[in-house]
């Protein structure tokens, strides 16, 4: 049986939209043949979400989650084409489990055209810093130090970027997978639009000077 690489998955994911594990277990099923897995995508319905990216989603809903006995709270905005579809139980779960995911996982930004371009170029500096201060790579060209580099950005969009993260319910995949995965269903296009994660305290000062520390001044005073 041909080998399924990651670059093969990451190329009939880009020309069909399904999911990672999705596609791999097309070209598995396949034996590799990338024609083949797509026709097998396509008759199980997963390769039209491409299709759906350029179609304006303006309907949706705003959901919450609170986590923690009132500790951390999200609300997030998703949206598809049809309110017909965003009054849907499958819809309404989608956005319960964005918004569980957004308040587990922290994520900083939506999609990876937000995050800053002072932003990645930190990240990016960082990166090349410990790449080179590595004594494994000590005698590695500039190209190898590149790649090194690169896998450590996306390592920081999988931290940092909702649709990036693996989902907390399943791990396997990620959450622009799920997606996928509802517009497939759906036949509509959806997106997280953006959302935002409130923890109790969060920006907050603390005291540093405790009860006893502050009778002690106020004796020293007299």
């Amino acid at each position: 049986m041909a080998e399924i690489t990651a670059a093969a998955v990451k190329v009939l994911r880009e020309k069909t939209g399904a999911g990672m594990m999705e596609c791999k277990n097309a070209l598995t099923e396949a034996g590799g043949n990338e024609e083949q897995a797509i026709e097998l995508l396509r008759k199980r319905g997963l390769a039209s979400a491409k299709k759906k990216e350029g179609r304006i989603a303006a309907e949706g809903a705003v959901g919450s989650y609170i986590h923690m006995g009132g500790k951390v709270g999200v609300l997030v905005e998703v949206n598809c084409e049809t309110d017909f579809v965003a009054r849907t139980e499958e819809f309404q779960q989608l956005i319960k489990d964005v918004a569980m995911h957004v308040a587990a996982a922290e994520p900083r930004y939506v999609s990876r055209e937000e995050v800053p371009g002072e932003a990645l170029d930190k990240e990016r500096e960082i990166a090349r810093a410990q790449a080179k201060n590595d004594p494994k790579n000590a005698n590695k060209p500039d190209q190898v130090i590149d790649k090194i580099v690169e896998g450590r950005l996306n390592k920081f969009y999988e931290e940092a970027v909702l649709l990036d993260q693996p989902f907390v319910k399943d791990p396997a995949k990620t959450v622009n997978d799920l997606l996928t995965e509802k517009i497939a269903s759906t036949g509509e296009r959806i997106s997280v639009r953006r959302f935002s994660r409130y923890k109790m305290g969060e920006g907050i000062a603390k005291r540093e000077d405790d009860f006893g520390g502050e009778v002690a001044a106020l004796i020293g005073g007299n």
